[in-house]
């Protein structure tokens, strides 16, 4: 049976990707010991960061230009298949519990929706239709940020979705693996990190994912130090949802003001646990109130409002 004429157009088009390039070297990888498998993973894993660091001044343009949308109420939405959304995904669900944001200002779309978390969705990244339907629901502004993320840079799924944000005004990023990707070509931040061919040809799970995993890493946490969520490397933003969350935010108070126990367990009990508004209350030396006040009018940055009580 020979192939049809899509399917002739496709397989050139993937043939052509770094990201399902043939390494013949491996050929035999299967017939190693464990140990020397792993040591050939781990040295292309090695390659991933490199990699990246050749996409910083891209990556660090993106963020500027997201965290002004998002510091005037715009939110940071993800949208890919397959491993990519699923990356998205998780990047948005940590965010809350670290940087304590509401679960609606990051949000991750994944092609064929939460099903599509635990098992393929057959046909999902291949519709535009989808993408666009999925983000009409969340009505993007031009305040919002929508990052395609794509392995290869020509998944329908992301590259819709990019265009449907774009033609609405909305900044959009395109994450890829792949030089010269369309995923790219479509936003106005492209973002091309190219780690080489996958150590099991075409699993983009693999090296693919690690970089993806990392500049989403950026994406997020280095908005976030823009919009005043730290305080140095401390997440002074951290919700404590649990008792190891509320150990460290604890620890982050008494790192931050020197305070003596009873006196961190004093502020944060005034301040229902919040710790920038437990710092101010100690290193400020006021109440609950206006240390609340102080950050409001210092846009939640600890450090502002800790200049502003100084001279105020």
């Amino acid at each position: 049976m020979t192939s049809t004429s899509p399917d002739r157009e496709l397989r050139s088009q993937l043939e052509s990707l770094t990201t399902e390039a043939y390494r013949p070297e491996l050929a035999d990888v299967d017939r190693l010991p464990t140990l020397e498998i792993a040591r050939l993973m781990n040295g292309e894993d090695g390659s991933v960061a490199a990699a990246v660091a050749e996409q910083l001044p891209g990556i660090a343009a993106a963020v500027d230009a997201v965290a002004v949308r998002m510091a005037r109420g715009g939110r940071l939405i993800y949208a890919g298949a397959g491993t990519a959304g699923r990356l998205g995904v998780l990047d948005a669900s940590e965010c809350p519990p670290t940087f304590n944001t509401d679960p609606e200002q990051v949000v991750g779309l994944i092609a064929g929706g939460p099903a599509a978390l635990v098992t393929s969705v057959e046909g999902a990244e291949d519709s535009r239709e989808l993408a666009e339907s999925d983000l009409a629901a969340l009505t993007p502004t031009a305040d919002d940020t929508v990052v395609g993320v794509s392995a290869s840079g020509r998944t329908p799924y992301a590259i819709g979705a990019v265009e449907y944000a774009r033609a609405r005004g909305a900044l959009t990023v395109g994450l890829a693996c792949n030089r010269g990707s369309a995923l790219a070509a479509a936003a106005e931040h492209g973002i091309e990190v190219v780690a080489g061919p996958e150590f099991l040809t075409g699993s983009t799970r693999l090296k693919a994912g690690t970089a993806q995993k990392l500049v989403l890493n950026m994406l997020s946490t280095i908005t976030m130090i823009r919009l005043g969520k730290t305080y140095g490397n401390l997440m002074v933003d951290v919700r404590a949802s649990n008792e190891k969350l509320r150990a460290r935010s604890r620890r982050i108070v008494a790192q931050v003001t020197g305070a003596r126990d009873d006196v961190v367990e004093s502020a944060l009990a005034a301040t229902d646990g919040e710790v920038k508004h437990a710092i101010l209350v100690i290193l400020a030396d006021v109440d609950a109130p206006t240390a609340a006040r102080l950050l409001t009018e210092s846009a939640g940055h600890l450090r502002a409002a800790l200049d502003r009580s100084r001279t105020g």
